[in-house]
C-alpha cells in the first residue's frame, strides 16, 4: 500500500501524556529516534492528549520530506478548551482541554482542519473514524452507527476523493462493529486494538477473514494488549485498558514460561506475531521514550525459533490454523 510501507508504526497515544506526562523533549526525542530506527509511519489522533500528541508529531516531523514517511490520524471527536478541566478521566494527563465525541460532517471538516494545523501537513495518509461501536456508546450505539454510515464515513470519502486523504477506514477495539460496517461501505482500512494479539485472536476471528476477503488492510495495534505481554520478567498488571484480573495474570505466565525454554523475549513473540497474517499491513506499538522505541525495533529483529510457535500451538495458546512468522 503506498500509503503506509513500514511493518512497525509509532503509537501517538503515549506522547500524548497517556497514564504519566511526557515532556516535550522527551517526546521529540523518542520521534526522531523512531525516524532514525527506520520506522515510518506514526498514528495519532486528536484524542491523544487533546491535540498534544499531533502537534509534537508534527513539530518534528515537519523537519523531514513529507513524502519519506506515512501519516494517520482520527476523526470523530473534537476538541475544545476548558479551563476547568483537571481531573484526567480519559487517561491523558493534559490540563484546560476536553474531547467530545462528533461524528457530524461539520464536526469531520473541523477536526481534519485542526489536525492538519497541527500536524503542519496539508495531507493525511490514512484517516479513521475513532472508536465507533456498542462497547463505546451502548445505548447510543443505533444512532452513532447510523451516523457514521450517513455521514461521518461519506464525508471522508470526499476528502478522499479530494486527496486530502489517502486511505480511510476506522480505528476501533471491537471486532462486531468492523462487522457491522465493513458490508455496508467500502473501507481501505481498519485499526484493531488488542483484538488480533499474540495473547488473544478469539475476538478477531471474523474480521480478520472478512478483511482479507475484501481486500481490507488491518492495522494490528495495541500488541502487548495493554503491557500485558510487554514486559521482560513477566506479565504486566493491566489487560484491556484496565487491571487484570488473576485469570488473565495467569494465562498471560504461561506464555513467558513456555517461551522462555526456547530463549525467546515474550515482546518479541507478540510485536512479530500479528505480521504473518496476510491481513496485516503494519503493527502499531505505542512508545513513549527512546528507550521504548529500542526496545521495539531491537524486538522487531529478534530471532523467534519455530520451536517457540510450535510450543505455544501445543500448549492451546493460540488459536487453531492462526498463521505465525
Amino acid at each position: 500500500m503506498p500509503w503506509l510501507r513500514s511493518p512497525l508504526s509509532f503509537g501517538g497515544a503515549p506522547i500524548g501524556n497517556l497514564y504519566e506526562p511526557v515532556d516535550d523533549a522527551g517526546a521529540a526525542a523518542a520521534i526522531a529516534r523512531a525516524w532514525q530506527q527506520g520506522i515510518r509511519h506514526f498514528d495519532t489522533a486528536p484524542y491523544y492528549g487533546y491535540g498534544l500528541s499531533e502537534s509534537r508529531l508534527g513539530n518534528v516531523l515537519s523537519g523531514l520530506t513529507r513524502d519519506s514517511y506515512t501519516l494517520s490520524t482520527k476523526v470523530g471527536r473534537t476538541i475544545e478548551t476548558d479551563h476547568r478541566q483537571t481531573r484526567h478521566e480519559d487517561g491523558f494527563i493534559v490540563d484546560g482541554r476536553r474531547a467530545h465525541f462528533d461524528y457530524s460532517r461539520d464536526g469531520i471538516m473541523r477536526s481534519v482542519e485542526a489536525s492538519l494545523s497541527r500536524l503542519r501537513t496539508d495531507h493525511i495518509d490514512v484517516l479513521l473514524l475513532h472508536d465507533i461501536g456498542a462497547q463505546t456508546h451502548v445505548v447510543n450505539h443505533a444512532d452513532v452507527l447510523r451516523q457514521a454510515l450517513d455521514e461521518a464515513l461519506p464525508t471522508m470519502a470526499e476528502l478522499r476523493a479530494q486527496r486530502v486523504c489517502d486511505a480511510i477506514g476506522i480505528g476501533v477495539n471491537e471486532e462486531a462493529v468492523c462487522l457491522e460496517v465493513m458490508p455496508r461501505f467500502p473501507l481501505d482500512a481498519i485499526m484493531l486494538a488488542g483484538r488480533y494479539t499474540l495473547f488473544e485472536q478469539q475476538h478477531s476471528e471474523g474480521v480478520m477473514a472478512q478483511a482479507q476477503a475484501r481486500g481490507v488492510a488491518i492495522l494490528a495495534a495495541g500488541p502487548y494488549n495493554s503491557g500485558l505481554l510487554g514486559g521482560t520478567g513477566g506479565p504486566g498488571s493491566f489487560y484491556n485498558y484496565a487491571p487484570a484480573d488473576d485469570a488473565i495474570l495467569e494465562r498471560a505466565r504461561r506464555f513467558y514460561e513456555i517461551l522462555a525454554l526456547s530463549h525467546t523475549e515474550v515482546g518479541a513473540a507478540a510485536l512479530q506475531f500479528p505480521l504473518a497474517h496476510p491481513a496485516v499491513l503494519s503493527v502499531v506499538c505505542g512508545l513513549r521514550s527512546v528507550a521504548e522505541v529500542d526496545s521495539a525495533t531491537a524486538r522487531m529483529q529478534a530471532s523467534v525459533p519455530p520451536d517457540a510457535w510450535r510450543a505455544l500451538r501445543e500448549a492451546g495458546l493460540l488459536q487453531v490454523g492462526i498463521p505465525t512468522p
